[in-house]
């Protein structure tokens, strides 16, 4: 892969433009999304629904063939300027082979979602060099599910208007700068990916990683399986967003997971930023993966313009 490849920006949404929710992975219900439709509308945008979007199979939101019917619908009807996947769990990976993308290369459209959602942003990024949004989705679109200055965020990328962001210092950054392609998301799913068609390309990017839930010896084992796979040696820069509610085992592992990161990437020379804005928890920026973007890491602050 050429790890300079430049990516496409899909058309920046307007005033009157129709986007699509789908859930390519847990359910969710119509309550869930009560408010979402109405910021959405409030954006002036219309709002359509996939056939199965409310539909239920377990933990899942219906079979695999009708996620990813849905998902193929919103794909490939050319009125649809954006796709918002309702929620994330776990999901996207059983359904990514069954879409067929040759509408999208037609006609690109924005795929706007995080966590489980990586999937189609690495997939995407990997086959067909197209920015994504790594964002709030629906289900968070609530009072106190995404704060007013990120869903700020959320709007200005798919309006085209800009992103630039300045955070405090962190003892576990790294001073520099760096100019090239952000790619990455949630560090489980990019784990899960390694090996598939969908890997990560990593080569002269800058990686962001964020992850949920997780013990703190597997952020361990994930770091270290980058690592050895050679996705960390080659990177331009990396943005650590939010590692939270992490789990420990009766003998504590004895590291934060901020400290694992910062140990297993200690003998690289590139700028990284811990701490940054984005992930599980209601401040979660948004981030145009695939979009070339500078990076400076200064003892005081961190700037990222996009």
């Amino acid at each position: 892969m050429n790890s300079n490849q430049t990516f496409l920006t899909p058309p920046y949404l307007q005033s009157g433009d129709t986007v699509g929710i789908c859930a390519p992975a847990r359910k969710i219900s119509p309550d869930e999304l009560q408010n979402a439709v109405s910021i959405l509308k409030s954006w002036g945008l219309n709002v359509v629904f996939s056939p199965h979007l409310f539909k239920s199979l377990n933990q899942f939101s219906g079979s695999d063939s009708e996620r990813a019917i849905d998902f193929q619908g919103l794909i490939d009807d050319v009125d649809i300027k954006a796709i918002f996947c309702a929620r994330g769990g776990y999901g996207s990976v059983r359904i990514i082979d069954k879409i067929n993308f040759s509408s999208f290369i037609r006609n690109p459209k924005w795929i706007v979602g995080y966590s489980d959602i990586t999937v189609f942003h690495a997939h995407i990024h990997r086959h067909f060099s197209t920015e994504t949004l790594h964002a709030a989705m629906p289900i968070n679109m609530t009072t106190d599910g995404i704060t007013p200055d990120a869903l700020k965020t959320m709007k200005s990328a798919l309006f085209g208007d800009g992103l630039i962001y300045s955070t405090n210092s962190h003892p576990y950054n790294k001073q520099g700068k760096a100019e090239a392609v952000i790619t990455g998301g949630n560090l489980s799913v990019i784990y899960s990916l390694m090996g598939s068609s969908s890997d990560v390309d990593t080569e002269n990017k800058i990686l962001f990683i964020e992850d949920l839930d997780e013990y703190l010896y597997h952020i361990d084992r994930m770091m270290m399986c980058l690592e050895r796979a050679g996705k960390l040696y080659r990177l331009a820069g990396l943005i650590v967003g939010g590692m939270n509610k992490m789990n420990d085992n009766s003998i504590p592992f004895g590291k934060s997971p901020y400290e694992i990161i910062a140990e297993i990437t200690e003998k690289y020379n590139y700028p990284i930023c811990f701490d940054f804005p984005a992930g599980h928890f209601n401040n979660n920026n948004a981030l145009i993966l695939g979009r070339r973007i500078s990076m400076n890491v200064m003892e005081n602050a961190c700037e990222i313009r996009f």
